[in-house]
């Protein structure tokens, strides 16, 4: 890794090009995502999106994570973004660009297509990430729908959507040290 200094900040280079800032915001939440487009989709059109359809000011993302493997940082992390509504003051977000696939019927449905190349990177940098806010709790979108039974779960029924289309809770377990779900 390099260190370097940028707008007066120093930063540090990652293997996969994305950077990494230390914060003074106190992150709870390293959350991934899933863009729910096609793996082949840019982050330009991705971009354009978000500023020209949703009209917003700040990216979803802190990173994305092209089919490739390439990661891309489109905020640094001591920036809000907007990925997920209520959540984001504390937490940092990071999604792979894809997230659905072409069904039997011609109609686009929620999927994990996340390439090898995708799949290591991310786990790459989630290991980063975690390293720099290690009481961070790793999950996916999904798992901050409302809890609508109170079980203390959210169950598949109870989730508003599917991203990032697997369980990240469950894959970076490790990290978070927590049980796997039944």
């Amino acid at each position: 890794m390099k260190n370097f200094e940028m707008n007066g900040q120093e930063m540090r280079t990652t293997p996969h090009t994305a950077l990494i800032k230390a914060t003074k915001r106190i992150i709870t939440l390293i959350v991934l995502h899933c863009t729910a487009t096609s793996p082949d989709t840019s982050v330009e059109a991705i971009r354009n999106y978000w500023r020209n359809t949703l009209k917003w000011k700040q990216p979803g993302y802190h990173y994305i994570v092209k089919k490739n493997g390439e990661t891309v940082q489109l905020a640094p992390t001591e920036r809000i973004v907007n990925g997920v509504k209520g959540h984001n003051a504390h937490a940092i977000h990071v999604a792979y660009i894809g997230g659905t696939k072409t069904d039997g019927h011609g109609r686009q449905t929620a999927a994990d297509t996340r390439t090898q190349a995708q799949r290591a990177a991310l786990r790459s940098l989630v290991e980063r990430l975690h390293r720099s806010f290690p009481k961070a709790l790793i999950l996916g979108h999904r798992d901050l729908s409302p809890d609508l039974n109170h079980n203390g779960r959210i169950e598949p029924g109870e989730r508003i959507k599917a991203c990032p289309c697997f369980d990240a809770a469950d894959e970076y377990r490790d990290l978070n040290a927590l049980p796997k779900h039944a």
